[in-house]
């Protein structure tokens, strides 16, 4: 056996063990996910097509599931880009109290799920901070969770969760900029905005990218804090896309959850193609 024969070799030993885990606990299961949904159910397992896809495009809670989901998917992500974004140019420049500042936007990573919303509810429950202090301003109380605000506070509570981690990935990005392109902006005489826009958002395309994927996976994470504060059922317009999946496995329904999932699937993957195109369309002349 040659030397690179044998080099070959071992490396595919290392790899063995995380292989057959993503083999077990990821493809195969993929696989049976997809056979479900062409069965009628797991008994019988008869064949039915796209019977399964087109039942659940036609289901009502589906649907609406969907829509919420994708309305709320975009308009977090890009608040969550936008935001950490610009905070992190912030936090580039010389302003005092920078390490409270940033501490102040890193510590819900720190903060339990069910403190989380424990915090929500003190603050938006009808009883809340927040209508008591409407009332004392002469308002009517609002029972937020239970109306047509409720979307807009989870997403308040999306970019309390997320936005430190994407601004510290932000940062970093800023800290590896070459000095070059910004002396050479210099040199042009390129305003700030000219620097920001055409310099180092074009270098950042990549942190961009990933940092918009981490925060749509995120946002469809979000299930967790509106679960526990509403329940199985919640309000029509935060009834989401996790609140479909986890009924419908409450009921036994497998195939149906099989071509839901198939669903979400092409579509999350769909959207993540849509960015890394754009990405690349922006970002392609900074890559030789």
């Amino acid at each position: 056996m040659t030397v690179g024969k044998r080099k070959s070799l071992i490396s595919w030993l290392f790899l063995a063990p995380s292989l057959l885990g993503v083999t077990v606990f990821f493809v195969a299961p993929f696989f049976v996910v997809i056979y479900y949904s062409l069965i009628d159910n797991p008994i019988q397992q008869n064949f039915v097509g796209f019977n399964n896809f087109i039942n659940v495009w036609k289901n009502a809670a589906f649907k609406q599931a969907g829509v919420n989901t994708m309305q709320f998917s975009f308009l977090a992500v890009p608040l969550a880009v936008i935001l950490s974004l610009f905070l992190a140019a912030v936090m580039e420049s010389r302003i005092p109290g920078k390490s409270y500042f940033r501490t102040f936007f890193l510590s819900p990573l720190m903060v339990p799920t069910a403190s989380v919303v424990l915090i929500w509810q003190v603050f938006f429950n009808y009883n809340g901070i927040i209508n008591n202090a409407m009332q004392l301003l002469g308002a009517d109380k609002i029972d937020f969770l239970k109306s047509d605000k409720a979307q807009i506070v989870i997403v308040v509570l999306f970019l309390w969760k997320n936005l430190g981690y994407n601004m510290i990935l932000f940062m970093a990005a800023l800290a590896s900029i070459p000095k070059e392109l910004m002396e050479v902006a210099a040199l042009e005489n390129a305003s700030k905005f000219q620097v920001f826009w055409y310099v180092k958002v074009r270098y950042m395309s990549s942190t961009i990218l990933f940092v918009a994927i981490m925060s749509l996976i995120n946002s469809f994470k979000v299930f967790r804090e509106i679960y526990l504060m509403t329940g199985d059922y919640p309000y029509s317009s935060l009834y989401m896309m996790q609140h479909f999946m986890n009924n419908t496995f409450a009921s036994l329904d497998y195939q149906k959850l099989s071509a839901a999932a198939i669903i979400m699937f092409m579509v999350v993957s769909g959207l993540v193609y849509i960015m890394y195109q754009v990405e690349n369309f922006y970002g392609k002349d900074l890559e030789g």
